[in-house]
């Protein structure tokens, strides 16, 4: 996979000045080009409107709220400001509504327009909901899909996710979700690519190139809305909604790249954080969503509130009331608040009192006003709004096969001890666990208009054999009289065990922590039972997170890690099982061996008391008494179905700014297949630690078995940066260690490159 210039971006103000290329850019066009006259027609439009605005018009630009006109019955936070449905339309045609979110269905939102261009200044409606990993279509969870490696597939699942998403009369989505997540005990690392930087960069771009597609003009583009601003998955103890604090260093080099690479690759939104942020709240921290985001990163879009996040600055215990809440939320740089109400309520107050200048009110009218611009609101209100293309488009042929193959490339094979998988056709197997015959449990969490009618396990291996057969055994979290006699019996009968075990799709996303991230007791109790037979036992895991594996499900032969995979589950986990595709998934984060070890990432920084190897509990060195600092699985696992070994590598300078590593991929195996070939560094010494290993490159490799094939990577010169003790992004002279590997657990193959002045 060759790097794009998107994709070198580190950090802002790194390799490529953002404003410059975009300045740079819009000086090719032609004086007098279509594109120079309507962008010159839409800003004075824009200036006209805002000209003609009352405040009371103006706050109700900035204020979405949850859509009250089509409803899809999904909650996902607290009840607050509900208006109910002629309410809202009222509210809509008084010119105090600029965007609704998370409705559905081109009938309604027609209707919704229908208000808006009945308003005194006929201000078209911007539609937009939470679409996490598709629409009416469910695909896997965006951390099952970062596990495919593959931003190629993650820009085609976007495509087909924004065309069913758009048909279906939405124009803006909230994702991707580009929280660099390392304590799988917060409950949003589903929704986002993982533990790694570089990894999180290329998905970030990637999904909102799918997203946006060529044109946001375009009936089928969505808006991409690159979250949380900044730092959310760092929050204390994995809580939900809880404190952040960390270094800006840290901030700069873990936290900021990937939102530097979705807005390079153009995104115009961005949403903020609940989180308070080294003591302010994003929502009221000016520093982080003026001085950085607006300043560093040169972003110029829309900042959206996240859901009645500003009234929650009272609850942190910074604002006095809500107009207080409002004022600290729109002077840090909120352009949208949503659901409080708080900018309706209380803008126009303010404003009268001095209290909010309007000219800060402009700005951040003329962004929406120009979002709406952009995506050709003006021209057309119901772009998007047609229900032939609806009917067309809903849960088509080409969104569920792009599902369905996302599902199969997201399994990631963790052990295959003594080859038990691929399954025979012939094999007798007993399927026991409450997955199962389970379809509630497919999407996960955030299937925001899905609907739990996806293909369960039963289903899907019922293609592959007729000799199944299927005990739940245990609920998720509760005992079932007599199930684990019945599991016992259907596991003495068979050849092979197939236990469907894991989460349930309401213990990962928002809000759902978890203390112990482990399978529950009454499942764990299920596995030991059947283990007990001497069985041969396959786990199939299903989760939205890294679990820490206990006892007979980490003891299994084998263990799959299938995540919640939507619709195609059966389909894709049969595929895998008996061999009809390879496994090809590989860990976007580490499982761990204890929860104890959270949080945790393979890129954590040196000690100065290394345990020496060999040796991990030596007296006076860094170790755990009960758990090495080492995973069960480390980020960058998965196995295949056959086997490659890497060999004969070699590194040199290609010019002055590019470093070329080859590297021989040999399958030593008996089927073709495909390796990941990944490429780590270390800055052996530098201005601050460095992490042990990073991650920059990797690349998918065809090889027929006994077959091998030399592979090259490029390396460029500025992927070696890092935020130095001066606080300046920079390359450091001196000497770094590069791996070839197939794994961040992996030792590889071992090179090294000096750095000159």
């Amino acid at each position: 996979m060759e790097q794009s210039i998107d994709d070198s971006i580190l950090a802002y103000g790194t390799v490529l000045d953002r404003r410059g290329l975009m300045m740079g850019s819009l000086l090719t066009l032609a004086v007098g080009s279509p594109i120079c006259a309507k962008m010159a027609a839409a800003g004075s439009h824009i200036d006209g409107l805002i000209s003609r605005m009352t405040v009371e018009e103006k706050a109700g630009q900035l204020s979405c709220f949850n859509d009250e006109v089509r409803p899809v019955g999904a909650v996902f936070n607290p009840v607050v400001n509900a208006q109910g449905a002629e309410a809202q339309l009222a509210a809509i045609r008084a010119g105090r509504i600029g965007m609704l979110f998370n409705g559905y269905g081109v009938a309604g939102a027609r209707r919704a327009q229908d208000a808006a261009l009945a308003s005194r200044l006929k201000i078209p409606l911007l539609f937009a909901a939470d679409v996490i990993h598709g629409c009416r279509t469910i695909f896997p969870i965006p951390l099952a899909e970062a596990a495919a490696f593959d931003p190629d597939l993650s820009e085609r699942a976007a495509r087909a996710v924004a065309r069913e998403t758009a048909a279906g009369g939405l124009h803006w989505t909230f994702a991707p979700v580009v929280d660099v997540a390392r304590d799988q005990r917060w409950g949003r690392v589903a929704e986002g690519a993982g533990e790694d930087v570089y990894l999180n960069r290329l998905l970030a771009a990637a999904r909102v190139r799918g997203f946006q597609g060529p044109d946001l003009r375009l009936a089928d583009a969505v808006l991409a809305t690159p979250k949380h601003f900044a730092g959310y998955s760092a929050v204390r103890g994995g809580m939900e909604y809880a404190a952040v604090d960390m270094s800006d260093a840290e901030l700069r080099e873990t936290f900021l790249p990937p939102f530097a690479a979705a807005f390079a690759a153009g995104a115009m939104a961005t949403m903020a954080s609940f989180t308070d942020v080294g003591g302010i709240p994003a929502t009221a921290n000016r520093h982080l969503l003026t001085d950085i985001l607006r300043g560093d990163l040169g972003f110029s879009g829309v900042c959206v509130s996240d859901y009645d996040a500003d009234r929650e600055l009272i609850a942190h215990g910074i604002a006095r009331d809500e107009a207080d809440a409002a004022r600290l939320a729109i002077l840090a740089g909120i352009d949208m608040s949503m659901q409080s109400g708080l900018f309706n309520a209380h803008l126009p107050a303010l404003v009268a009192a001095g209290a909010v200048p309007m000219a800060r009110v402009d700005e951040a009218v003329r962004r929406v006003l120009g979002l709406k611009a952009k995506l050709g609101l003006f021209d057309d209100p119901y772009r998007s709004l047609d229900l032939a293309v609806e009917r067309r488009e809903t849960q088509s042929i080409a969104v569920r096969t792009t599902a369905r193959d996302v599902a199969t490339r997201a399994i990631v094979l963790l052990k295959n001890a003594a080859d038990i998988l691929p399954l025979r056709r012939d094999t007798r197997i007993a399927l026991i666990g409450p997955f199962g015959r389970d379809t509630a449990n497919l999407n996960g969490p955030w299937s925001f208009a899905g609907k739990a009618d996806g293909i369960d396990l039963a289903t899907g291996l019922a293609r592959f054999t007729d000799t199944l057969s299927v005990e739940p055994g245990s609920a998720v979290d509760a005992a079932i009289p007599g199930g684990i006699d019945r599991a016992v019996r259907a596991a003495r009968s068979a050849d092979v065990v197939l236990l469907a075990i894991g989460e349930a799709g309401d213990m990962s996303g928002e809000g759902n922590s978890r203390v112990e991230i482990v399978v529950p007791a009454a499942q764990q109790a299920l596995a030991e039972a059947v283990a007990a037979t001497g069985k041969p036992i396959v786990v199939v895991l299903r989760h939205g997170r890294a679990l820490a594996l206990h006892g007979a499900v980490r003891d299994a032969n084998a263990i799959l890690a299938t995540w919640f995979l939507g619709e195609a589950t059966g389909h894709a986990v049969a595929d895998i099982l008996f061999g009809r595709c390879e496994p090809r998934g590989r860990l976007p984060v580490s499982f761990p061996v204890a929860t104890g070890q959270q949080p945790w990432s393979y890129d954590h920084r040196p000690t100065g008391r290394p345990a020496p190897v060999g040796e991990p509990m030596k007296p006076g060195a860094a170790h755990w008494r009960d758990a090495a600092d080492a995973p069960l699985y480390g980020f960058g696992h998965g196995l295949s179905y056959t086997r490659f070994l890497l060999s004969d590598l070699v590194v040199r300078w290609r010019g002055p700014s590019v470093i070329e590593l080859t590297v021989v991929v040999a399958n030593i195996g008996e089927r073709d297949g495909s390796a990941l070939v990944q490429l780590y560094i270390r800055d052996r010494v530098a201005s601050r630690t460095r992490p042990v290993r990073l991650l920059k490159q990797f690349r998918w490799v065809a090889v027929a078995k006994h077959e091998k094939t030399r592979v090259t990577l490029s390396l460029s010169r500025d992927e070696l940066a890092l935020v130095a003790a001066d606080g300046t992004w920079r390359v450091e002279p001196g000497d770094f260690d590069l791996w070839v590997a197939q794994s961040s657990d992996d030792s590889g193959l071992h090179g090294e490159i000096t750095v000159d002045k």
